[in-house]
């Protein structure tokens, strides 16, 4: 209850600071945005609903423009001459997206004198140095809820393909190959399995709903119990000591948020302790494992399969240790930007520039950092 007590009082404080009272309302006038996003190339045209790109910029050019804004799409974010470093001097609200993460340091915040807002389109704002833009009096806010099912559905994905040793098998048949036992030795059915998801949140909540018609034996660790009425749904039991539930799992699914407290909490030692043969599945962020120690873990085969979409840094580069390692079933950043989530977040983020323009409030849940004070799961 001390800990529910805790994230109520940070809300509150969220929601009225006393000590600052720089608000996110715009002033009037033309308001340059600049939105970075990864590129469609070729993929562009296959579907009028592919709007998280470079070339559909979220499906808001036409809007801002009818109202005298000036827009700006990039996906040039790395290095001191990139496009992203040409605006920052003079614009006032940079959109964002985990799935090609423009990294907003303190030093690119120090340079941006006009910047107002930070708006992440998606869910996951660990890009952005939050303490930074507290200090600078920014508002970040992000559009909650706009891709869990998204990324949940992903999740149930991986445990399957790594329970039931499917990437074998798929390699078998596109190589001409043809070898039963060469799958067969490490597949498991998922009945009966331990699952542990590291947080609760949204995401971990509905991961817990999906798994319930496994007949799993479903764990979670969270800093605050979830409610006693979905615990009954789910049968889920809460583990409050990390380090008591991660022995007990055949399967580890994290979920929760990258914090300085998060950042490498699955280190060498930890995974020591895990089951020989524990699987491990991790769409929330890459910096929340020890890139080498997970790598080390597949060769020996202590770890039996590690699958995500996420990696430190993104874009991966060529010689990241987890594009080598056995026992891996990684991919690109996508488990969040369906085309189903990419409307759900574009949305999202038209709403929130339109209550900026208007001097309106968020939905408190979609902040992030408001008047100098952090969301209770970046703190």
């Amino acid at each position: 209850m001390a800990m529910k007590r805790a994230g109520v009082s940070a809300i509150r404080a969220l929601c009225s600071s006393p000590n600052l009272t720089r608000r996110v309302h715009s002033t009037a006038g033309s308001k340059k945005i600049v939105g970075v996003f990864y590129k469609a190339n070729e993929y562009a045209e296959l579907n009028p609903n592919f709007v998280g790109t470079v070339e559909r910029g979220l499906g808001i050019r036409d809007w801002l423009e009818s109202q005298g804004h000036q827009y700006v799409v990039t996906d040039d974010k790395e290095g001191p001459d990139c496009e992203l470093e040409k605006h920052l001097s003079d614009l006032h609200v940079l959109i964002t997206t985990p799935f090609h993460p423009a990294y907003v340091t303190a030093e690119r915040i120090k340079k941006a004198k006009n910047l107002q807002l930070l708006l992440t389109a998606g869910i996951g704002s660990d890009h952005i140095d939050l303490k930074a833009a507290a200090e600078a009096g920014l508002t970040v806010a992000e559009v909650t809820g706009s891709n869990v099912v998204s990324v949940a559905e992903d999740e149930l994905m991986r445990i399957l393909i790594l329970v039931r040793n499917f990437l074998p098998g798929y390699h078998q048949v596109i190589n001409g190959d043809w070898n039963v036992a060469g799958i067969a030795h490490r597949a498991y059915d998922l009945e009966g399995k331990t699952v542990g998801t590291v947080g609760a949140g949204r995401i971990g909540r509905l991961l817990l709903q999906r798994l319930k018609p496994f007949n799993c034996n479903l764990l979670y660790h969270d800093r605050v119990k979830i409610d006693p009425e979905l615990e009954v749904q789910t049968g889920a039991k809460f583990e409050e000591d990390l380090d008591a539930m991660l022995p007990k799992c055949d399967i580890i699914v994290l979920n929760t948020p990258l914090t300085e407290k998060t950042r490498g909490m699955l280190d060498k030692e930890r995974i020591s302790k895990m089951k020989k043969g524990v699987l491990i599945v991790n769409n929330a962020r890459g910096a929340l494992v020890d890139t080498q120690a997970v790598a080390d873990a597949c060769a020996s085969g202590h770890i039996g399969g590690y699958s995500g979409d996420v990696w430190f840094p993104q874009p991966a580069p060529k010689d990241h240790p987890w594009r080598y390692m056995p026992n891996q079933a990684m991919t690109p950043h996508i488990s969040g930007t369906t085309i189903d989530a990419q409307l759900r977040y574009a949305a999202g983020t038209k709403d929130m520039l339109d209550r900026y323009f208007k001097g309106e409030e968020f939905p408190l849940q979609n902040y992030i950092v408001k008047e100098g004070v952090l969301a209770p799961q970046y703190q």
